[in-house]
């Protein structure tokens, strides 16, 4: 089965930031996939901007390196890295002054999309566009990408919102969220809308809960100075687990398109209830034997900033209401696992005795590391000697379903990225979707902070603090295993 690769117009695509962390593992190898599946048209244009003191043929290598290093699956012909550096120049660029704006301004044509990837921290933002104004190097239907974090709570966010809005339209400005752009998030969207099978029991009366997991093994290492003023809530549940309720939790739209599509996640957010103390876990990792704790990752021994949160929450609209969803995130966890898992409800009689206990309909969303979904369902168990039942699932795993085409996938980079370029903001964040969503975060945060409380300890390698799991045994209800 061949991707099919939807071309896109020529193009200008300037990175900011374009020797930096992101643009080296990810936007950089990702249009060299892109290049590769015959999706950069000719005269397509990479343009590098940063502090560095490269030339043309320095950035060249160090695409080169970054391609080779990073570029998921398999490069069947190297002697296309060679053809797609010849689409990279470089410009040495002073983001807060000056220099190297005149320079880049001779060279960008005003006949080719312009697409401008704002791959630096969000104090550079508002500069950026300043000076794209400026001098005139963005045209009327210019596009910027910007990285999360999007602002550190409502006020700033709104500050961002408004400084980006002086110098670009909402329509312009592309608020990136990875998650959206992977598969799997994509493919619940189509199972959803697209099979008359689950959208007649997607509601509470046919729903017991839902249960989204983003768990990491790493711990904050050299990030630790900046997680350490943002924590799981902002740094995770704010953006990546929030689109990914939202999607879960949204209504169908009438169309499939941006405005429609963030029409109705914007809805969700509005329907989020307070969070009730009792329903937040905090917690913090200790040092194990693969690692330093926290407050050492962090250098900061009075540190009160989760690596871990778990919390239940309700979605009060007519669809939802009553239904529970747990979200939950955290560093240096068992395993690396994103996963979402719609849980049904038990049937309203059940005719084989006393089997009930711990079976039940569950659809599982597998984000990372290996995407797919499988529906898990109760079948009697192959042999005689009575009515066994036992679970198994009904699996689609990408890897196994298309074999070596797997590779072919785009990464979620590869996929935004082109997105971009064509001017499909469906997977975007729009500037009233990041507000709302901080609207709901900031008083949960305020909360716990006048309240002085103290996130949990919980060891590393472990599934999270203890009371995490009684926020869901309480009501007899438990989390998937945290596992490979």
């Amino acid at each position: 089965m061949a991707t099919h690769v939807i071309p896109v117009d020529p193009f200008d695509l300037v990175i900011f930031g374009g020797t930096g962390d992101l643009a080296k593992r990810k936007i950089l190898p990702g249009l060299f996939r892109r290049f590769v599946a015959g999706q950069m048209p000719e005269g397509a244009r990479v343009i590098g901007a940063a502090r560095g003191e490269f030339d043309d043929a320095g950035y060249r290598d160090f695409a080169r390196d970054a391609i080779e290093k990073y570029a998921h699956g398999k490069i069947h012909d190297k002697g296309k890295i060679n053809d797609f550096l010849n689409c990279l120049s470089y410009f040495r660029i002073d983001a807060l002054g000056d220099g190297g704006w005149k320079d880049l301004a001779k060279i960008m044509r005003k006949d080719v999309v312009q697409a401008f990837y704002f791959s630096v921290g969000p104090r550079l933002f508002a500069p950026l566009a300043e000076r794209l104004h400026k001098y005139k190097i963005a045209g009327p239907d210019a596009r910027i990408v910007v990285e999360k974090p999007f602002g550190h709570d409502l006020e700033s966010a709104r500050a961002l919102n408004a400084e980006l809005a002086a110098y670009f339209k909402e329509t312009q400005i592309y608020r990136i969220d990875h998650y959206l752009g992977k598969e799997t998030v994509q493919n619940l969207m189509v199972v959803r809308f697209a099979n008359i099978l689950f959208e007649p029991l997607w509601n509470a009366q046919y729903v017991d809960h839902i249960q989204i997991t983003v768990a990491e093994t790493v711990g904050v290492g050299g990030r630790g100075a900046y997680y350490d003023k943002s924590g799981a809530m902002r740094d995770m549940v704010q953006n990546h687990l929030m689109q990914l309720l939202c999607l879960i939790a949204m209504e169908p739209p009438a169309h499939f398109d941006p405005d429609s599509v963030r029409d109705e996640k914007l809805k969700v957010i509005r329907a989020l209830d307070p969070v009730e103390v009792e329903d937040i876990v905090r917690g913090q990792y200790r040092a194990g034997p693969d690692g330093p704790s926290y407050i050492e990752d962090a250098e900061n021994p009075d540190s009160t900033t989760e690596s871990y949160l778990a919390m239940k929450l309700h979605v009060s609209n007519w669809r939802w209401s009553g239904t529970p969803f747990y979200l939950r995130t955290g560093k240096r966890l068992r395993a690396r696992k994103s996963e979402i898992a719609v849980v049904f409800k038990d049937p309203p009689h059940f005719i084989f005795g006393d089997q009930q206990e711990q079976r039940c309909n569950e659809l599982i969303i597998h984000l990372q590391p290996n995407e797919g979904m499988d529906l898990r369902v109760t079948i009697k168990e192959p042999g005689p000697g009575g009515m066994r039942l036992m679970d198994v699932p009904l699996d689609m795993s990408f890897a196994e379903t298309l074999g070596d085409e797997v590779d072919d996938i785009p990464d979620a980079y590869e996929r935004l990225v082109m997105d971009v370029i064509r001017g499909d903001q469906t997977l975007f964040m729009r500037g009233d979707e990041v507000e709302a969503a901080w609207a709901w975060v900031d008083p949960i945060i305020k909360g716990w902070q006048d309240r002085g409380d103290q996130p949990k300890l919980y060891d590393a390698g472990s599934s999270g603090p203890e009371d995490a799991l009684m926020l869901m045994h309480r009501e007899g209800r438990r989390w998937r295993e945290i596992s490979e």
